[in-house]
């Protein structure tokens, strides 16, 4: 008796026959332009997350040289006392 295949998840495996379909469907529902316009938008949302995390980044290394700052400062202060 043969196995059955095995399968990831519950949606299976999809493999490229399945993809060209949903793309197929998905031309079909909103037209060319309007996917266009949806990866484009997907796009900017990607790339403004990212800008986002490293500003994030830029802050929190601000932060710290500040309080690095500050402690040197304190440690000079508490020799000069």
């Amino acid at each position: 008796m043969r196995k059955p295949a095995a399968t990831k998840g519950p949606m299976g495996n999809i493999g490229p026959g399945e993809l060209l379909i949903i793309a197929l469907i998905a031309l079909l529902i909103f037209g060319a332009g309007r996917i266009a316009d949806i990866g484009k938008g997907l796009g900017q949302g990607i790339k403004n997350f990212k800008e986002g995390l490293n500003e994030g980044d830029a802050e929190k290394a601000a932060v710290k040289e500040k309080e690095k700052k500050a402690a040197k400062k304190r440690v000079e202060s508490e020799d000069d006392a």
